[in-house]
């Protein structure tokens, strides 16, 4: 589906309602109140639509000072991540480029958010593990303090090491599955000798109690995976550091499209993908090699001023301020 009009008539907002009402949250902000309209009171997605051939229809309410509430076919869910668990969608948006241009702590956050799509049962170890070392660094601190001793460190840096042992370990499976088609994506799309990597060598209690002097001095836990990086290049260079705006945008978009590919992998359907303004810095030999990649069979929504001029599109939808209609 490709989703046209001028610039600021809404095709964004358009994008953003289809990934909340498909994961309960917006892909570029994580303040839900932000998504209500100026001068309104709540704001209501719904969306209807089919996963393996049954159809579905979530409904996810938005007020300020009110929990989110989010239903699938009906049944209030307990959480956003609930949702996340039963459908898939992937969004590749500006702000995605924080991926490569921000710091660690967003490409941390970036994979631990793909574990829960691709590993489900291993979606809480990033959050077990942040807990542990809350709890580590709290400890850390009433040692520090001079309100217990060592012992009360001991039992959170054995789980510690333990959770971020495992964390480490999946965020390398993941890196290692999403790699391949990574730099294949990418070299289509005019970047070439694109890699991604993550060094998880684990965590050991060995490791935390060498350093416990300088954590307790510090009060905080100074070694493990919430410290790391993945590494994504081009060649030899960094492409946060020495790559440039379109590389930045190569690489996003490259690895969204490689999850979309492992998801539909390992669960025989295609996620939802929300590709916004992905046409304007390629020429119709990379727009063409972009609509090439796209998993067989599932749905995308693009969004663009004006059609592409490569293949033409199931479905056209113009976009005008406070409507959308289907293009003859």
């Amino acid at each position: 589906m490709l989703v046209t009009g001028p610039n600021g008539v809404g095709k964004t907002n358009l994008l953003e309602a289809l990934h909340v009402g498909a994961q309960g949250f917006s892909p570029r902000t994580r303040s839900d109140p932000r998504l209500v309209r100026f001068g309104a009171d709540a704001a209501r997605v719904w969306l209807a639509g089919k996963s393996a051939s049954a159809p579905f229809e979530t409904q996810v309410d938005l007020a300020p000072g009110t929990p989110k509430q989010v239903r699938l076919n009906g049944a209030a869910l307990a959480s956003g991540e609930e949702l996340r668990a039963r459908l898939a969608a992937l969004a590749f948006t500006p702000e995605r480029l924080a991926v490569v241009k921000g710091g660690p702590i967003v490409r941390r956050a970036y994979l631990d958010r793909m574990l829960g799509r691709v590993f489900p049962s291993r979606a809480e170890i990033p959050s077990s593990y942040g807990r542990a070392v809350a709890q580590r660094n709290a400890a850390l601190r009433r040692v520090r303090a001079g309100e217990s001793g060592l012992d009360a460190v001991e039992p959170w840096t054995a789980q510690v090491a333990a959770l971020g042992t495992e964390l480490d370990a999946a965020r390398s499976e993941l890196a290692e599955l999403l790699a391949p088609g990574f730099t294949r994506i990418a070299a289509s799309l005019g970047l070439a000798d694109a890699l991604l990597a993550y060094d998880g060598p684990g965590l050991t209690v060995a490791e935390l109690e060498t350093r416990l002097e300088r954590d307790v001095e510090r009060a905080v836990t100074g070694a493990g995976p919430h410290l790391r990086d993945a590494a994504l290049t081009a060649g030899e260079r960094e492409l946060r550091s020495f790559g440039s705006q379109g590389e930045q945008r190569t690489a996003v978009l490259a690895l969204v499209l490689a999850e979309a590919e492992l998801l539909t992998e390992r669960r025989g359907e295609p996620p939802l993908l929300l590709l916004d303004d992905v046409f304007s810095e390629l020429d119709t030999e990379r727009r063409g090699a972009l609509l090439a990649q796209l998993p067989p069979g599932g749905q995308t929504v693009i969004t663009a001023t004006h059609r592409p001029g490569v293949a033409e599109p199931d479905l056209v939808i113009e976009v005008t301020p406070g409507a959308a209609t289907v293009a003859a």
